[in-house]
């Protein structure tokens, strides 16, 4: 079935995957950005506001049957708990009064696991963990969660683990250019497991979303199924591109220990601990990634340039 698509954020690294993605499976996209976007056969490129200013959503809802809500602040810096709230978590209260006006089948909001928990967990999570929030930006979209559900708009709100894929930004960057360290590096030991998702599979569940009665009015926790370790990791990036792994042990306590010293605990957590999601519930109500974890990093890896 064919719908008209609006798809804010259409421009960043999950959206440019995803738009292409929904028109070529026939749907009309309206793909709104604040940088230009390629148009093409079912996508019309449009402007999205800036969200820190006061608008009327109503031009961008005509004759809309699904909204896409990818668009927020991230990584920006010096950035604080206002700027994330007010644009996070404000303009998608008023997106979702703005769909209630208009015959907008289902919203569909692209939260964060953070608004779940933080940068690692002691224990297997699920969408029944209660969400225990760390950062403003996290804070900001568990307050767009709850205020979507509130709502009363038809629903879907997914929370994705890290996404990677070419080009990624942020974490994955950043374990892209130490993995082309010229040098072994000393996480062989690193047994600690860490949930990530596939860009593909993101899009995938996106898909899923648009009209499954099982996804209705439901939030999902999404995660490749089967998470990998640090080690693990390093490795899948350095086959990719024909390299020996070229790991080496050093205690990760004492890692942990040297990162403590040196104010970057906050690193630890991202590397020496767990994070695993389950996405049992999303599986169950349909959902078929495609690409496993360490298939998709090496994909990554051959074609990303650091």
């Amino acid at each position: 079935m064919s719908f008209r698509i609006l798809v804010t954020g259409a421009s960043g690294f999950i959206g440019s995957a995803l738009v292409p993605a929904l028109a070529a499976a026939g749907h009309h996209v309206r793909a709104a950005s604040r940088r230009p976007v390629r148009g093409g056969e079912r996508i019309d490129p449009v402007v999205l506001p800036d969200f820190e200013d006061d608008f009327d959503w109503g031009p961008l809802l005509a004759g809309i049957d699904i909204v896409i809500h990818l668009a927020a602040i991230a990584h920006r810096q010096g950035g604080d708990a206002v700027d994330y709230d007010k644009v996070n978590r404000g303009a998608a209260v008023s997106l979702a009064e703005a769909c209630l006006r208009h015959p907008v089948r289902r919203l569909i909001f692209l939260s964060s696991i953070g608004a779940q928990t933080g940068s690692a967990s002691d224990r297997v999570l699920t969408e029944n963990d209660e969400p225990r929030p760390v950062t403003g930006y996290d804070q900001a979209k568990l307050a767009a969660e709850t205020a979507i559900r509130d709502s009363g708009v038809p629903h879907t709100i997914l929370r994705p683990v890290i996404v990677y894929g070419p080009n990624a930004k942020a974490n994955i960057a950043f374990l892209l250019r130490i993995a082309a360290l010229p040098l072994p590096l000393p996480f062989g030991s690193f047994r600690n497991r860490r949930s990530l998702l596939a860009i593909g599979n993101l899009v995938e569940a996106i898909m899923l979303s648009i009209d499954s009665p099982s996804t209705l009015n439901e939030t999902f926790v999404v995660a490749d199924p089967d998470p990998v370790s640090i080690a693990e990791i390093f490795g899948c990036l350095r086959a990719a591109n024909g390299d020996r792994t070229r790991l080496f042990s050093v205690p990760p306590r004492l890692i942990a220990g040297v990162l403590s010293l040196v104010g970057r605990s906050a690193l630890w957590d991202r590397i020496g601990r767990d994070l695993v999601v389950n996405p049992a519930k999303l599986l169950e109500a349909g959902w078929k990634p495609s690409i496993t974890t360490r298939e998709g990093l090496r994909t990554m890896a051959g074609k990303t340039r650091v």
